[in-house]
């Protein structure tokens, strides 16, 4: 499964607007210029968002788009879903062979463990941690 522009700048949307949850409306101009993205392209994205309960709109010289709820309570798979349809790697249903339509959905529902495990709040604050076991010394 390949994540279009639609999920990757959804998600880039939501994160922006956890980031600055609490603090009051964000523009999508101020979110397009930050991550260098098109805003007209941001306004198809955000309608469905909008629409499914996500983001509100807040109308005004001071507007922008608010979360409506807590980041915590938005999981990634929530936005790549609204955004990109359902989850699958391939579309097992046509699948003759159980073994490969048994490994087709073992691979969706691994997808979706980690996107519906993952929340906005997790992203915004995730810190890239350098492991020490991923480097080799030879002697």
């Amino acid at each position: 499964m390949k994540i279009s522009t639609k999920g990757r700048y959804g998600l880039t949307i939501m994160m922006e607007l956890a980031g600055k949850f609490g603090e009051g409306p964000t523009s999508l101009k101020s979110i397009a210029e930050r991550n260098q993205l098109s805003e007209h392209y941001l306004e198809q994205l955000i309608a469905p968002l909008r629409n499914a309960g996500l983001v509100k709109s807040i109308r005004g010289a001071y507007g922008g788009y608010i979360l409506s709820k807590d980041p915590a309570q938005i999981t990634s798979g929530d936005v790549i879903r609204i955004l990109e349809g359902p989850i699958s790697p391939v579309d097992f249903t046509e699948e003759d062979d159980p073994a490969k339509r048994n490994l087709w959905l073992r691979i969706r529902n691994s997808i979706a463990e980690v996107l519906d495990s993952t929340t906005l709040a997790d992203l915004v604050t995730y810190k890239e941690e350098v492991q020490q076991d991923s480097y080799m010394f030879y002697i």
